[in-house]
């Protein structure tokens, strides 16, 4: 069985990028625009990693991680943000909300790949 990941972005030029760079990995790719589809998503779709802007409309990336990691059904299921905020209080609100490791953009496709393959 092939694994999930839920990349939740909402520019598409980022989401398509992202996308490409995950090719490399043998996983399935589900997408969602916004936070509040991340959230149902990853109740729907259970995936194995999430990727998970910050900057959404309705409900952004810190929200919706809290919302994943404090979930009954999806507390266990890891989500890396990845955000052009990258400050150190950035870095510790993330932490704080669950996510597990986080990604600054601009970032490489060996950078992005290497992190998802951690946690695959």
């Amino acid at each position: 069985m092939s694994k999930k990941i839920l990349v939740v972005e909402d520019d598409p030029v980022q989401q398509q990028r992202i996308c490409t760079a995950l090719q490399a990995v043998d996983a399935e790719i589900i997408v969602a625009a916004n936070g509040q589809q991340g959230v149902s998503k990853a109740v729907e779709e259970r995936p194995d990693l999430i990727l998970m802007d910050v900057v959404m409309p309705e409900v952004d990336g810190f929200a919706a991680c809290r919302q994943i990691t404090s979930g009954d059904t999806t507390r266990e299921i890891p989500v890396v943000i990845v955000s052009s905020k990258n400050q150190e209080a950035d870095k510790v609100w993330a932490q704080l909300q669950g996510a597990k490791a986080m990604i600054s953009k601009p970032f490489s496709d060996q950078e992005l790949v290497e992190q998802v393959n951690a946690f695959l």
